[in-house]
């Protein structure tokens, strides 16, 4: 086995590297571009089930083999309509020269910022019963909604949130997209839930809050125009009358917990692909 490796290495030519690092480099762009989407999700999906192809083959269980390769045959010819929206914005940024991405690393103190001046905002909209919807963008990236809205992409503060809601202004109904430490978009437009079991005191915000928490793994912070409560929606569901206290502390342990700095973090800061 060792001579079989020594021998490959002996063979390799300097273009073979570099033809092997613009591949990897390729892949990795392509994946930086995709993570802040739905496709996210949808390649894990199909990872499993091609997995789980082999895992049949290899078990040699010839009827779900038949069904699983006819099943991936239908997905990649699916494929191009599914991922339209990522295709499309991948070829504009490439056509823009921004192909080469990447993320920032928030810490701690950061992400206290952010909350404490969502809270803030928040609290104070709630007194004087103006209307807000905002979402926090946690592991499944919400692109796809925010290019529905005006892009920001300014720091958050509660004074920034507060003009953005200010009453019978273009942003005001729409919904606040908050990616880490920066307001993305403003006046987006969201999916309304379809559960016909809701209170009908809910009104469009709140059933907005309530799609987008069905369909991503979001957290969006609803206050009601009507009777100035503060509420939130995680996971198709919403918790109404929420404190200011009780609010930090459930947006700390949405935000803050699943965020921890590991080894791509740091790799990614230190990236030379990095503006």
């Amino acid at each position: 086995m060792l001579n079989q490796i020594t021998a490959l290495f002996m063979t390799m030519r300097a273009w073979d590297i570099l033809d092997v690092l613009v591949v990897t480099l390729f892949l990795y762009n392509l994946y930086v571009l995709i993570k802040n989407t739905r496709a996210t999700a949808l390649l894990k999906g199909l990872l499993l089930l091609g997995l789980f192809t082999l895992l049949a083959g290899w078990l040699q269980l010839h009827a779900v083999s038949w069904i699983m390769e006819k099943l991936m045959t239908m997905i990649l010819v699916a494929l191009p309509v599914v991922f339209q929206p990522e295709l499309r914005r991948a070829l504009e940024q490439i056509g823009r020269g921004k192909f080469y991405v990447s993320s920032p690393i928030m810490t701690e103190q950061e992400w206290t910022n952010v909350i404490d001046n969502v809270v803030d905002a928040a609290v104070e909209m709630g007194k004087k019963k103006i209307g807000a919807l905002l979402v926090f963008e946690r592991t499944v990236g919400l692109d796809d909604y925010i290019d529905t809205g005006i892009r920001i992409e300014g720091l958050v503060s509660e004074e920034l949130l507060g003009n953005i809601f200010i009453v019978n202004t273009p942003l005001h109904d729409g919904a606040v997209i908050i990616r880490e430490n920066r307001i993305m978009a403003a006046g987006c437009l969201l999916p309304l839930t379809r559960d016909r079991s809701l209170s009908s005191e809910l009104g469009t915000r709140h059933r907005a809050a309530i799609g987008i928490s069905e369909q991503a793994d979001c957290v969006v912070l609803v206050v009601s125009e009507e009777t100035g409560t503060i509420s939130y929606t995680y996971g198709g569901h919403i918790y109404r009358h929420m404190d200011a206290e009780t609010l930090r502390n459930r947006l700390r342990g949405f935000l803050m917990q699943g965020h921890r700095r590991g080894v791509s973090d740091v790799i990614q800061k230190w990236s030379p692909l990095k503006k």
